[in-house]
């Protein structure tokens, strides 16, 4: 008996490493990629252990009956370990620092996919599976009726406040391979990062909790019944929270696009000119005809650069990392051009095409797809 509890003592604290790993996993604008990769690696490690030491476990899966509670518990964990194992390998073929001998061996362009889709599974999944335990975990533990309600409303509320983070930031656009880019906010700070994967960690923890009451047997008692219709309205009652907050708060500006005015900016589509190489940022050459030749340019003074003529390589070197196969590098010549020094707007960008294709919408964002 002593040696089962040491065992399952050693689990839990290795859930709580994994844990705190995946935070950090998550938090890749605040690690870097070096060790951001070196994290992964122990993380990787960490895994392994876990299951070395759920051997037994493994050992009795197709023996004893699977209740409600157990075949739930046994789909999220093989889910775990599946999701960590596609995130691992993925993330090994795009190392560059921790195991660079093993960076190539899945296609790059499948790998970033596949690892960024995987990694956020990894962690919602984590978080329902260490969820499922907390029941059996805090069986033992009495607390007064008044203080577990108290309690469970806090959670409630953070577990809100997840959810409308969790949508926010996007993560549903990679768990289903609509993106193969992840887009950090390199300017926010380390706690407001983990502060905010803490909360999201919450959310699945919590979800996790409260499936794992409901599919626990009641023995037919009515304190059971009791808990089980609890358990609904706190699920419930998160997610409106949730969606209440995510509608009722303004998308968040990504990036700053700057203080510019933009009412100079013509309404009407225009071809821009740089025949003239007169250097000065307040004039730009501006034809409002299909042809440049036949029309004289008028100067207007909207704030547009000159950049000068000139040539350079495109495409990624052989030596990139997460190069994709088909990046062939190129020389290529432009002409001079004037810019604008600010980035284009959703707003702007919908008033000018009529459509807007960004996956993360905001009148203030930057217009980009994919």
């Amino acid at each position: 008996m002593q040696g089962n509890n040491s065992g399952t003592l050693a689990r839990r604290i290795i859930d709580i490493v994994l844990t705190v790993l995946m935070l950090c996993l998550m938090a890749y604008q605040v690690t870097g990629t070096l060790l951001h990769e070196w994290i992964g690696i122990a993380m990787t490690l960490m895994v392994i252990i876990h299951q070395i030491l759920n051997r037994k476990w493994y050992g009795a899966f197709f023996k004893g009956k699977y209740n409600a509670y157990r075949i739930i518990n046994t789909i999220l964990t093989v889910l775990v370990v599946l999701s960590f194992a596609f995130t691992a390998v993925c993330g090994m073929s795009m190392s560059t620092h921790a195991v660079p001998f093993l960076y190539g061996i899945l296609k790059i362009s499948f790998a970033r996919r596949m690892h960024l889709s995987m990694s956020v599974w990894s962690f919602i999944l984590m978080g329902l599976h260490l969820g499922v335990h907390i029941p059996v975990i805090t069986a033992k533990i009495k607390m007064p009726g008044k203080l577990k309600t108290l309690l469970g409303i806090i959670f409630c509320a953070l577990a809100g406040a997840g959810l409308f983070l969790f949508l926010r930031s996007g993560m549903t656009q990679y768990m289903f391979f609509r993106s193969a880019f992840a887009f950090f906010d390199y300017e926010r700070s380390g706690i407001s990062v983990f502060g905010e994967n803490i909360l999201i960690m919450i959310l699945w923890v919590f979800t996790g909790t409260h499936v794992a009451l409901l599919c626990r047997k009641n023995n037919g008692k009515e304190e059971g019944k009791n808990n089980a219709l609890i358990s609904v309205i706190y699920v419930m009652a998160a997610v409106i929270l949730g969606l209440v907050l995510r509608f009722a708060v303004p998308s968040k500006d990504v990036q700053n696009v700057g203080e510019h005015d933009w009412s100079s900016v013509p309404e009407t589509s225009a071809v821009i000119t740089a025949e003239s190489t007169k250097e000065t940022s307040e004039v730009t050459q501006v034809s409002v005809e299909n042809s440049v030749e036949n029309t004289v340019p008028v100067e207007v003074d909207d704030g547009f650069i000159l950049v000068a003529s000139g040539t350079f390589t495109m495409g990624s070197p052989v030596t990139e990392n997460w190069r994709i196969e088909d990046e062939v590098q190129n020389e290529v010549t432009v002409s001079s051009l004037y810019v604008d020094p600010y980035e284009t707007t959703q707003e702007e960008y919908t008033r000018l095409m009529g459509t807007n294709p960004s996956l993360f919408e905001g009148e203030n964002l930057r217009s980009r797809s994919g």
